[in-house]
């Protein structure tokens, strides 16, 4: 395989690995490597679910240029309703017009990409830390989000459309609450400083459409030096609804990481009953 796939991992890993053939680069490189994150993934959420009462949600809030208008978000109880929709989408409207995307570019020989959000509810104040950078939830969040493939962005909460309004409108106020104090908007995503702040903790990753583009882009013949059409092979039309199943795979390991790192203990009823006293003793609540 000598004509590289623009927007692959192609040509760069042919370069830096001295390959004459990207045919090493290609299967290294293929999402098929998610499949074990999504395993590990599955027992992280067990997990959390068992020790502490977490829980996990993931869906598709974007696919071609169709977007989900629903401001309701789903929760736990809808996770069979959205792994019964064929583009994993809350909005059934919104998920007919995706579909249909889709076709359209099934037969124009193209690929789409999209954005996908995970929900995590039920998170205590206090997981990740303000001293490091390493050890900010949210860095952390977005390496594991951003190792996926095809994964170019990364929010959380509001994210990127914080950018474009003034301070005034861009923080969660702090209110008092039934249980203790509260945020009154879901702006910052559930963290704050690298920690989370107790709130559902919301985050998107925006995939870019397939590179291997069944109508192949222009490339070079790295055998001949000839331009040339891209190598294709099978691929999907779009694979934003299982990016998103991969998305809470990965939060899920981020998290379990670091409310291990918060809590310790050596079994499970150790750790949740860690967490149990560490809620109970809160300085501020």
């Amino acid at each position: 395989l000598t004509r590289p796939r623009p927007g692959h991992a192609d040509l760069a890993g042919m370069q830096k690995y001295g390959f004459d053939d990207a045919r090493p680069v290609l299967e290294r490189a293929s999402a098929r490597e998610t499949a074990a994150r999504v395993a590990l993934g599955a027992l992280a959420q067990a997990f959390l679910r068992q020790a502490y009462g977490v829980e996990l949600v993931s869906h598709v809030v974007a696919l071609g240029g169709r977007h989900s208008p629903s401001p309701v978000l789903p929760g736990p109880q809808d996770t069979d309703r959205l792994d019964a929709d064929p583009v994993r989408c809350f909005d059934s409207a919104a998920s007919a017009a995706m579909v249909a995307e889709v076709d359209r570019a099934h037969r124009a020989g193209d690929t789409l990409g999209g954005i996908v959000e995970v929900l995590v509810f039920g998170l205590p104040p206090g997981l990740g830390s303000h001293v490091h950078w390493d050890r900010r939830l949210d860095a952390r969040l977005a390496g594991a989000l951003m190792g996926i493939p095809a994964i170019k962005g990364v929010e959380l909460g509001e994210g990127f459309a914080l950018a474009g309004v003034p301070g005034s409108r861009a923080h969660d106020e702090i209110v008092p609450g039934e249980d203790g104090l509260r945020r009154a908007s879901a702006r910052s995503g559930g963290v704050e400083g690298g920690i989370s702040t107790g709130e559902p903790l919301r985050v998107r990753a925006a995939m870019k459409p397939i590179a291997t583009v069944p109508r192949a882009l222009a490339t070079v013949d790295v055998a001949t030096g000839d331009t040339a059409v891209a190598h294709h092979q099978r691929s999907d039309v779009c694979a934003v609804p299982a990016a998103a199943v991969v998305a809470q795979a990965v939060t899920a390991l981020v998290v379990a990481d670091a409310a291990l790192e918060k809590f310790g203990g050596d079994s499970v009823a150790e750790t949740s009953r860690n967490h149990r006293t560490y809620l109970s003793h809160l300085a501020i609540k």
